[in-house]
């Protein structure tokens, strides 16, 4: 008799910002999205040099501060209190924005709601009456990073796959996502589809097709050859 597999576990938010973390190489210029992404900095090697950015006018963020020591006057994007790393900077928020839509950020990583089998960002708006009325920076963002990371759930709380054919709410950007991380798995979006390059343990690829909207591509012996 085959011992039955063993069961897996989705990644808790902090392990899925240590995953992201390791994507991210040295001397980068990074905006971490509000939300989840800011977790990220949490998780990024000590020694490591690279540059956090924030839209509200900040580069060379480090770390979230330690308990009591918050300071309210240095906040990110999401109104969050950060640290400041030796070095950083604080400059107008034209200057951030111009920073974004110049191509001069290397990869930003932000939330969705949706990411489609093409790359389509849906990131902003629900249509729920209670939803943040603005865009804000994500378009900026999602077409002005050189690469974007998504990092969110892969499921809905009704269980309802994130990645989708088409996405129904409103687009933030067109075609932009180049990567994805989920609490259940990498995938790359490629021209030739979504390919998975990573699974966590105990989640079969077949499994992971059976939970998500749209046929993906098992790049897992590939990735980890």
């Amino acid at each position: 008799m085959s011992t039955p597999a063993a069961p897996y576990r989705k990644l808790t938010r902090d392990q899925m910002a240590a995953r992201v973390a390791r994507d991210i190489p040295e001397g980068a210029y990074v905006n971490l999205g509000i939300g989840l992404p800011t977790l990220v900095a949490n998780h990024l090697p000590k020694g490591l040099e690279v540059f956090l950015h924030s839209e509200n006018g900040l580069l060379g963020m480090g770390p979230a501060p330690a308990p009591g020591e918050e300071d309210y006057d240095l906040i990110n994007a999401g109104k969050q209190p950060v640290t400041l790393l030796p070095g950083g900077a604080f400059f107008h928020h034209a200057d951030s924005f111009a920073m974004m839509r110049g191509g001069h950020l290397d990869i930003c990583v932000l939330g969705a709601f949706q990411v489609s089998a093409k790359g389509d960002l849906a990131n902003w708006h629900t249509g729920a009456p209670d939803a943040i009325p603005a865009v804000g920076g994500a378009m900026d963002l999602a077409i002005g990073a050189k690469r974007v990371y998504v990092m969110m759930e892969h499921l809905t709380k009704k269980g309802e796959s994130k990645i989708v054919e088409r996405c129904s709410y409103p687009l933030t950007g067109v075609g932009c996502v180049n990567r994805i991380f989920t609490d259940l798995a990498v995938i790359d979006v490629t021209p030739q589809g979504l390919k998975v390059i990573e699974t966590v343990p105990g989640l079969s690829f077949g499994e992971l097709q059976q939970l998500s909207g749209v046929p993906l591509i098992d790049a897992t012996a590939k990735a980890a050859a």
